[in-house]
């Protein structure tokens, strides 16, 4: 069930958070879009979790966000400011939304300049935590099949066209994702096990897949999957 996929996502993120912040005294995590995530939210901003966290030294980023005004019903940071960022008060300091009302281009480049400062001295954002979800046609964050933002190769986040909506995406890509200490994917619903049994047992044509370029260099990678996603695998 979705709802147990939630609570094990909650549970990796306290961990992740407990771990980052007696290391380093910082958690710097990026979240996704989706309804899995929306209960993630609703159990890390639960009674019984709030104590486990020091929220004040969380800095929260986003794996990607829809061209849209954050006002918008369709924005991931609206979703996660009405879902975990307000309950649990976090200062509008420590949220770093991607600026989905901009022209794209310019909108990565600011974001990119976000992630420099915030990440300074690293040639790549290390990322303790990413959480990501996964679409049936194997896409994550926006990086869907056949679209330019799967070739960067220098840039964490671009500017990604998608003929499928014939829409504009803002995305982490494949360098800043694969350079995450901990990576993990949210995957719910029978129309995604096609895709992660394809990836999981490494079936022809697995590599086409976007979600299957997801492979953190010198971190972990974690799917949580329910049962209608992931049975029989």
């Amino acid at each position: 069930m979705p709802a147990d996929v939630a609570r094990a996502g909650a549970e990796q993120f306290r961990d992740a958070a407990v771990e980052a912040i007696q290391q380093k005294g910082v958690f710097h995590v990026a979240l996704s879009g989706g309804s899995t995530p929306r209960i993630v939210h609703a159990r890390l901003s639960a009674a019984s979790m709030r104590s486990r966290i020091a929220w004040d030294r969380v800095r929260f980023f986003f794996g990607d966000e829809r061209c849209v005004p954050p006002e918008s019903d369709r924005s991931n940071y609206r979703m996660a400011k009405e879902t975990l960022l307000d309950p649990m008060g976090i200062p509008p300091g420590h949220v770093f939304r991607m600026r989905g009302e901009e022209e794209p281009r310019r909108a990565a480049e600011e974001y990119r300049d976000i992630l420099a400062r915030e990440f300074a001295g690293e040639a790549m954002p290390r990322f303790d935590l990413v959480f990501l979800g996964m679409g049936p046609d194997g896409h994550t964050a926006s990086l869907f099949p056949g679209t330019r933002a799967l070739r960067a190769s220098r840039s964490p986040v671009a500017a990604n066209w998608v003929p499928k909506f014939s829409e504009w995406r803002l995305t982490l890509t494949y360098p800043a994702l694969n350079s995450a200490r901990r990576i993990v994917f949210l995957v719910t619903g029978a129309e995604k096990r096609p895709a992660a049994e394809r990836i999981l047992k490494r079936r022809k044509g697995w590599r086409d897949l976007p979600a299957a370029g997801v492979r953190p260099s010198a971190g972990s990678l974690l799917w949580l999957l329910d049962e209608e996603a992931g049975g029989g695998l």
